[in-house]
């Protein structure tokens, strides 16, 4: 489907699904990089989200008629689009303890051992549908509904960077100090948001995310490791779970 909607007096919003899809999202990347490719004259910026496309422009330049037009034939074409291979990106966590607070909380709405909860959330790849929220931060899709956990009915005034969280049927991972009122189960070392980095956002919607389990001794390691610039990522071709034996 295609519905392209008045976004403001300078804005447009396609919209390319009805539901959070890999297809959906197969889609919008495919029409972020023909925009990308495109370099429209009088196109500002474009947002991706869960079914829709934002984009922005200068209507000294181009119209919305044009736009849309444009857009229509940009469409036309979609299949044909080779989109970027996606990667899977590892994330070291240390679970439970200092780091994850919650991590009692989620296992007992569940009815599940600490140990099963790691063992499903570290067990998945993650679609990153988009950023957005805060600056760096994923909204991932792929969580197992064995361990959906409700927000807290409290907020913390202040969740750590790196927290990893779930709130319903969703986790993610808090890439700066904030609050909120996520279930946080863990933390990683790694920095999502960095603005001082020539690339200060890690992660990129379309690729994936795989946690994996860490001691706190480790993490300790990774974490110095990352501050001294010696920390290698793991990031690898992404080729579906039927190979997860190759990320861990």
């Amino acid at each position: 489907m295609l519905e392209i909607q008045v976004y403001g007096d300078r804005g447009l919003r396609v919209v390319l699904g009805e539901s959070i899809s890999k297809e959906t999202n197969e889609k919008i990347r495919s029409l972020t990089t023909q925009l990308e490719k495109e370099r429209i004259d009088g196109v500002l910026e474009w947002i991706p989200a869960y079914t829709t496309v934002s984009i922005f422009y200068n209507p000294e330049k181009i119209s919305f008629d044009a736009l849309s037009q444009k857009i229509h034939e940009l469409y036309e074409n979609l299949s044909q689009i080779e989109i970027p291979p996606a990667e899977v990106v590892t994330i070291p966590v240390c679970y439970g303890g200092k780091y994850g607070p919650d991590l009692e909380n989620v296992a007992a709405h569940n009815k599940l051992t600490e140990e099963e909860v790691i063992r499903i959330h570290s067990g998945n790849d993650y679609l990153i549908y988009m950023m957005g929220f805060s600056p760096g931060f994923p909204y991932l899709g792929g969580m197992s509904d064995k361990i959906a956990t409700p927000r807290l009915e409290s907020p913390r005034k202040k969740i750590p960077a790196g927290s990893v969280g779930i709130a319903g049927s969703q986790t993610g991972v808090y890439p700066s100090d904030s609050p909120g009122g996520w279930q946080i189960i863990g933390r990683t070392p790694m920095k999502l948001y960095d603005p001082k980095s020539d690339t200060p956002i890690l992660l990129r919607a379309g690729n994936y995310v795989r946690f994996r389990s860490v001691t706190e001794a480790e993490y300790e390691e990774i974490y110095q490791s990352i501050m001294k610039g010696t920390y290698e990522l793991e990031i690898k071709p992404y080729r579906g779970l039927q190979n997860e034996a190759t990320y861990r």
